[in-house]
């Protein structure tokens, strides 16, 4: 039976309004840890709460503990282009953590990690394309990463001018990093939130429509992975 980890920053209250109660619950490292079974794949899903590094801890956590054989991550993002509105849900081919820079001391151009030539790291190519396969109206893009809520609109443009980012949210980069060094497999699954003018206020006031939004889509895409 194939496992699969979700995770799950803040967006934990469209996971049970899906799939209901559990069939196991229990807290791990920190983290509540979410057991679903289904006839062809058993889903663990981590509240990991928001930011890069408990993105990372808890992503780790479904790989080392419960031995995933890939992780999707879905949730809500903030969109950087008029392209990006409200609502619209895409799939993550590659991301930028855009506040890690070492170039001080070993010259590499911000974000970029040592051991990759750029600074976007990449989701796993196969399965963006097995995601468009099955939600074609879905659109591949770059995310802006990092530990920072984004809301003002010049604040967008320039992510999105410094870095050609469609959206921006704050735990892809450790999500990504920490697969890839595994060696497991990871999909991304992002709905918009709040648009280019959209900011804080908007993302309160959409932030559970587009979570569930985009757990339609994720929920269909596990279902013919």
């Amino acid at each position: 039976m194939k496992k699969i980890g979700l995770l799950v920053a803040v967006e934990m209250g469209a996971v049970l309004a899906r799939y209901s109660e559990p069939q196991e619950k229990r807290e791990l490292f920190g983290f509540e840890l979410l057991r679903y079974d289904n006839p062809d794949y058993c889903i663990y899903a981590v509240n990991s709460g928001a930011g890069e590094i408990a993105a990372a801890a808890a992503t780790e956590l479904l790989i080392a503990v419960c031995g995933v054989d890939l992780v999707v991550n879905f949730g809500v993002v903030g969109g950087l282009t008029k392209e990006m509105a409200l609502a619209r849900t895409v799939v993550i081919e590659r991301v930028v953590h855009y506040d890690f820079d070492t170039s001080e001391v070993d010259w590499a151009e911000p974000g970029r990690y040592p051991d990759y030539p750029t600074p976007y790291l990449p989701a796993t190519p196969e399965l963006v394309e097995k995601a468009l396969a099955i939600a074609p109206e879905l659109k591949k893009v770059t995310c802006a990463s990092a530990d920072k809520f984004v809301g003002r609109a010049e604040a967008k443009r320039a992510l999105h001018e410094t870095w050609g980012a469609d959206i921006c949210e704050m735990e892809s980069a450790g999500v990504v990093l920490t697969c890839n060094r595994a060696k497991v497999p990871c999909l991304l699954i992002k709905t918009v939130s709040d648009a280019i003018e959209g900011g804080a206020e908007e993302f309160g006031r959409e932030v559970e429509r587009s979570a569930g939004l985009c757990l339609d889509v994720t929920d269909r895409i596990i279902r013919e992975l």
